[in-house]
Order: structure tokens, then sequence, then C-alpha cells
């Protein structure tokens, strides 16, 4: 278990907050691109404790601002955009995406004003059809060279999660937790075998459990008896490869995630497809009510990630570490939390954390091909993991 202020210390995400500081060290996804249109050029961005406004101005490009007006702190969301920039609704006060105040339309014409304004501004890129956004200190960092992200022999599909309800740390050390697929996911993920002991499920199927870094962060390992082994890398700190899903977790705050699957689907042949434009599936509420918290919502249990859901909701909006007892098969929990203390200690120290890469020559191509079948064979073949 930990202490109240070892938990604290993982799940804050909030500006100076020791986790909030290491995730503003790495590009996190901030909006689907294709959402971001001139009917529609603004939309508000919760993350990390922080309310921004997504825009895309009259030349077509894409900024990210503090949401408040520093006027009178109106919000931004509502402003006009411009070919220059955003204006507040309320005074006219026009940003550009760098967040410098081009005019203040009822101060005098000769009033120099405007050049006293800075509105926070953040890097904003778009990638495998999302806005990325850097809220770190400049100069950012590179993009990792993830495969998911950046092989270009096949097309993407995004899947818009519906709103996660609890902390960004709870998923993912669901992520470092490989029990519970035959426990949780018995009945989603067994291929249609018979269940004999819902209470075991598909355990007996499991040999061994193995964790290790790697260079870009953690890899959970499953071995079966027939052979099989399944490994799913956790890319640090809150992504899940699994098969060929990436899987991001972004907190809005300490109590919300938004989450994003980017899936990759490789051509038959190898053939390089071109300006890949991926279209997004928004996926209904997994709960009923779905604004509403445990116990007063009630989650379907049909479905891989819906059971992920309700198992991360139901630990509540931040999990209670001191009050937890963990076993052997929580190695992985264990591990992450270490690697998680000691990644904040870094960024504490002045020093960039595990995987942010500024060199382009030290930004090599990262494979994470889901791997299984190791030693296994064909016809004697273990259920594999449809998810975590």
């Amino acid at each position: 278990m930990l202490t109240k202020e070892e938990n604290d210390m993982l799940t804050q995400v909030g500006p100076g907050t020791p986790a909030g500081e290491l995730l503003r060290r790495y590009w996190l996804p901030v909006g689907v691109a294709n959402e971001l249109t001139p009917e529609n050029p603004t939309q508000t961005v919760r993350i990390l404790g922080e309310t921004l406004v997504l825009f895309r101005d009259k030349s077509g490009t894409v900024g990210l601002l503090n949401d408040r007006c520093q006027h009178r702190g109106a919000s931004l969301t509502y402003g006009r955009v411009e070919t220059r920039g955003i204006a507040c609704p309320y005074h006219g006060w026009l940003y550009d995406t760098k967040g410098d105040c081009l005019e203040t339309p009822a101060e005098p014409c000769e009033s120099k004003f405007h050049l006293t304004v800075k509105q926070k501004a953040y890097p904003v890129q778009k990638l495998v059809g999302l806005y990325w956004a850097y809220l770190g200190p400049l100069p950012a960092p590179l993009m990792t060279n993830f495969d998911i992200w950046f092989r270009q022999d096949g097309h993407r599909k995004l899947f818009i999660q519906p709103p996660l309800d609890c902390n960004w740390f709870q998923p993912m050390e669901n992520s470092m937790d490989p029990a519970h697929l035959q426990i949780l996911h018995q009945n989603t993920a067994n291929r249609g075998r018979s269940i004999q002991d819902t209470t075991r499920g598909l355990t007996d199927d499991v040999q061994e459990f193995d964790f290790y870094e790697t260079s870009y962060g953690l890899m959970k390992r499953r071995t079966y008896k027939n052979g099989m082994i399944d490994e799913h890398p956790v890319i640090f700190p809150n992504i899940l490869r699994q098969g060929n899903v990436g899987q991001i977790r972004v907190p809005m705050d300490d109590t919300h995630t938004k989450v994003y699957f980017v899936r990759f689907f490789p051509t038959a042949n190898g053939e390089i497809v071109e300006h890949d434009d991926p279209p997004a599936e928004y996926i209904k509420p997994y709960k009923n009510p779905p604004d509403a918290l445990h116990p007063f919502t009630k989650f379907r249990m049909d479905a891989v990630q819906a059971q992920d859901h309700m198992a991360w909701e139901t630990q509540g909006p931040i999990c209670d570490r001191t009050q937890e007892r963990l076993t052997s098969s929580d190695r992985g929990v264990i591990l992450l939390r270490e690697v998680m203390f000691r990644e904040i200690k870094k960024v504490q120290q002045g020093l960039d954390p595990m995987g942010v890469i500024r060199d382009p020559a030290n930004n090599p191509f990262i494979d994470t091909h889901l791997m299984e079948s190791i030693e296994q064979s064909s016809n004697n073949r273990a259920p594999r993991a449809v998810n975590e």
C-alpha cells in the first residue's frame, strides 16, 4: 500500500504537482482534428487541470490558449476566429496562436497597451488525425517514433472512448495487471470456450507473469502453459500498445480521463498509404446514466472495454491506495509505481524523464508489435488477449 502523500504524488495532475509536471514533458492529444471546422472552429479542452481553447483561425493555423481572456476572464471558446487569430467575444481582444495580443479595440488607436498582454499558449501539431499539444517548458521534445503513429504501410482509425470518470493512473495500473484478463474478461475474451469455474475463470491457462523495463517504458508478459507468450508494451507514461492499437490515456484533471484509441490496419502487400486521414468512431457510454458515478449508475458487462471502465471507475474517482492489499501478481503495478516515482524525481532535478527525445539522430523507429505465438503449436493455442 501507499501513503496518502505517495498516492497524491501519482494522481494529482495540475500545474506544479509532481505527476502533472512529469506529464507536461510529453506530447498529449487534445482533440480530433476533423472536429475543428469552419462552422465550429473552436473547442474547449480540459487537460492536466487546465481549461484551454483549441481553435483554427481563418488562415488554417491551429492554436491552444488559456480559455480565459486576459482582460476580464471571458471564455475564448465563444470567440470569433479571424485570419490572424481569435478575438474575445466580450471586448474583442485579438490573440494569435502564440498568445500575443494583436489588438485591444476599445483602446485609443495610438495605444501600445496590447504589446504588454500575453495569453498562455501551447504548441500544437497534427498527427494520426489528432491535434497534440506540449504543455511543458520549451523547447518541446520530438514526438517519439512509435510504429502506431509513423508506419506508412497501412491506414488508421480513431476510436474515441466515452469519458472515464476516474483518475488516469487507474487505467495505467490496469495496463500492468495481467491477472485480470482471465478473470474480468473470462466471458468476453474466451473465444467461445466454456468456463467451468467462474471464480478461477481462465487463470489456470497461465504458467507465469513477468515484467521488465524497456527503453521506452515497460513490458507486461504472460507465458501460457501451452507455450504461447503474450506481451503488451506500455509506452511511458500513458499509452498501452495492445495488438494493433495504441490506447492513449490523457488526464483531464484529477478525476476525469480522456481515452483515445488509434488502430493501425496494415496493407496486405505492404503498399504505402499517402495522406492517411483517419476517420473517427465515437463509442457510446458504457454506463447508464452516462454522467453518474458508482453506485448511482449501471455498467454494461458484455464487452471488454465496458468491463475495464467498470473496474477502473468503481475504485472511486481517485483510488485510495492506502487501503489496498497487493499480492505477487501485482508486481507489474508495483514496478509502474516505482518507475513513476523515479521519473518524477528526474523532473524535479531538472532532467528529462524516460522517453523524452530531443535529438533527431537519437529517435529510432520503435516497433512495439505484439509478441505472441512464440514456441507454440498452431493447433495448441491459448486464448489471445483481446484487451490488456
